[in-house]
């Protein structure tokens, strides 16, 4: 899909196999099917509610007793664990998903969300798909900041431990991101390293707006007038952009 097409940094398809093919787009639609369900179960507790009444009523356990995010791995009873895993092998056992089977492409005949013409259908298809690669990152994401902070939401005030504390303060750490450093390059605390990074790349900086500049102003602005080599007989004008 635009705007990048063909995406694959990793080359998984650079066999040309269309089998191979097939099988990960079919994994990449379930996976991104269950990733949609589990960002909506983070999300919907939060700004609708818990439903009423009981998730377990032998053990007296209501569903307002059970905790957003990872958090209810541990309070579910175990027979509930067992229907969750029952009801997901029924999925993958109830229709045939071999190789060239509806199933395989993901149509298990449930028709809500279908359009009436082929167009339409395609493009909702690759929404779904779209969608689905933004859940999977989303959902990771969720996890990632639930286990560090131990908040379903990232409560980055919750995060006492982060070695990125120490720089919150410095010029450039701005909402709404705040100190950003997904390679992690000042997890050691080192206040030296950050210095010498910090001067790296404001230097690089400044090249790269002047470089920037560079590009952008002949085109907008002109060329100078007059000869840049009086000797060689070469202008201004004749050097491209």
């Amino acid at each position: 899909q635009a705007p990048v097409g063909f995406w694959d940094p990793a080359g998984f398809t650079k066999d040309g196999s269309q089998e191979n093919f097939n099988r990960r787009r079919q994994t990449e639609l379930k996976h991104g099917r269950i990733a949609m369900l589990a960002t909506m179960g983070y999300i919907t507790p939060e700004v609708a509610g818990k439903w009423p009444g009981y998730l377990s009523p032998t053990l007296g356990l209501k569903f307002s007793d059970v905790p957003n995010g990872l958090a209810a791995i541990s309070q579910v009873p175990a027979a509930g664990w067992a229907q969750i895993a029952l009801w997901g092998a029924y999925c993958e056992t109830s229709q045939e998903q071999g190789a060239g089977t509806p199933g395989a492409a993901g149509d298990f005949g449930w028709k809500v969300l279908t359009a009436s013409t082929p167009e339409a259908k395609t493009s909702k298809l690759a929404a779904e798909l779209a969608n689905g690669r933004l859940a999977m990152m989303a959902i990771i994401g969720m996890f990632f900041q639930d286990g560090l902070t131990g908040s379903a939401w990232g409560d980055w005030a919750l995060y006492t431990d982060s070695p990125l504390r120490a720089f919150e303060s410095e010029l450039g750490v701005q909402a709404p991101v705040g100190f950003w450093d997904p390679a992690g390059f000042t997890k050691d605390g080192s206040q030296e390293n950050f210095n010498r990074r910090r001067q790296t790349e404001l230097k690089h900086g400044r090249i790269a707006m002047l470089a920037t500049m560079g590009y952008i102003t002949p085109e907008v602005a002109g060329k100078w007038p007059g000869y840049l080599s009086p000797t060689l007989g070469l202008k201004f004008s004749d050097v491209p952009n």
